[in-house]
C-alpha cells in the first residue's frame, strides 16, 4: 500500500454547510449514484461514538462467531466506509464491490449528505450515540493522530470548534438529534454508546432481534469477549495499526485509546464544562434523547 501523494493536514471543505475531511467531501458526487443491495446494513454513527466497536460486533454476528473468520482482513475491509476516500487506498465504493451480500456498510454522514437510496429503500440502519463530552475528548485525540484531519489546535479551541459545529461531518447536535427523528419513519435501531460498556450482551441481544437473527447463548458469549476493548486494542484486524503511519500515527494516540465513559473528567477544566453544560441544554432543548456521561459500574477491560 503505496501514498501517491502527501495526504497530511487538508483544510476541510464544506458540502451543504457541513464541513467534511477533503478527501471524502471529494467522494460524495459519485455516491449519489449509490445503489444499496436489499440486505445492506448501514451503521450510523457520529465519529468516535462506538463505530469500530459495533463494526466488529456485528462482523462477529453475521460470521456466526467464527473468530477465524473475523481475522481475514483489518475491520476497514470487512466493513466498508461509505464515504472513505484517500489517495494509494481503495474508496469505500471500490470496496464495497468487492464486498460479498450481505454487505456491512459504514457512514458517518449526516442525512443531508447521505445517498437518498439508502433512505428510499428502508435499508436497515443501526445508529451508536455516545455522549458528547467522552465524544469531544477522543475526537480531539483522533485529530491529533488520523492525518487526513487539520490541525486540531489546543485543546480548548478544539472543543469551540466541536461544540460550534466547526468539526468534521459538524454538529454533534444535529447528528444524533436527526437520526433520532428518523427513527420514527425508517427501520432504525438506535443505540447508546453506554449501554453497550454496561451490559454489552443485553446490547446484543437487541441486534440479533433487529437483525431477525439468532444465536446460541455461548456464541453470544464469545462475542462479548472478543469484542471487549482490551481484546479489540490488541487486535491488529480492528485496532487499525495495519494502516500505514502517514495517515494514522499510532504513536501520537491509538486509535483505540480508553474506550470508557467518563474519561472527558481528565481532560474539561471546571470552566469548560460549566461552559458546555450551558451549551449542551440550549442546544438540545426540547430533544427527549437523555445521554449519561458516567456510569456508576463499569466493565473492567
Amino acid at each position: 500500500m503505496e501514498l501517491i501523494e502527501d495526504v497530511s493536514r487538508p483544510p476541510l471543505v464544506h458540502v451543504k454547510g457541513i464541513p467534511l475531511i477533503k478527501y471524502f467531501a471529494e467522494a460524495l458526487g459519485p455516491l449519489q449514484n449509490f445503489t444499496p443491495c436489499p440486505d445492506d446494513l448501514l451503521i450510523s454513527t457520529y465519529p468516535k461514538s462506538g463505530t469500530t466497536w459495533i463494526s466488529e460486533i456485528l462482523d462477529m454476528i453475521y460470521q456466526g462467531g467464527k473468530l477465524e473468520n473475523c481475522c481475514r482482513a483489518p475491520i476497514y475491509a470487512r466493513v466498508p466506509f461509505l464515504e472513505f476516500q484517500c489517495p494509494g487506498i481503495p474508496s469505500g465504493l471500490e470496496s464495497l464491490k468487492e464486498t460479498p451480500a450481505p454487505r456491512l456498510i459504514k457512514t458517518h454522514l449526516p442525512l443531508s449528505l447521505l445517498p437518498r437510496s439508502l433512505l428510499d429503500q428502508k435499508i436497515k440502519v443501526i445508529y451508536v450515540a455516545r455522549n458528547a463530552k467522552d465524544v469531544a475528548v477522543s475526537y480531539y485525540n483522533f485529530y491529533n493522530m488520523a492525518k487526513v484531519h487539520p490541525e486540531p489546535g489546543t485543546w480548548d479551541s478544539f472543543l469551540k470548534n466541536f461544540m460550534e459545529g466547526k468539526v468534521s461531518y459538524g454538529s454533534w447536535f444535529q447528528h444524533v438529534k436527526e437520526w433520532w427523528e428518523l427513527t420514527h419513519t425508517h427501520p432504525v435501531l438506535y443505540l447508546f454508546y453506554e449501554d453497550m460498556k454496561e451490559n454489552p450482551k443485553r446490547e446484543i441481544k437487541k441486534i440479533l432481534e433487529f437483525l431477525g437473527r439468532s444465536l446460541p447463548e455461548e456464541i453470544v458469549d464469545i462475542i462479548v469477549q472478543h469484542t471487549s476493548f482490551k481484546k479489540m486494542k490488541e487486535n491488529p484486524m480492528a485496532n487499525y495499526t495495519t494502516l500505514p503511519s502517514e495517515i494514522m500515527d499510532h504513536d501520537v494516540s491509538p486509535f483505540m485509546r480508553k474506550g470508557i465513559t467518563g474519561d472527558w473528567k481528565n481532560t474539561f477544566t471546571v470552566a469548560q464544562n460549566e461552559c458546555f453544560d450551558d451549551h449542551y441544554a440550549e442546544k438540545m432543548a426540547g430533544c427527549d434523547l437523555k445521554f449519561r456521561c458516567s456510569l456508576k459500574s463499569q466493565l473492567r477491560e
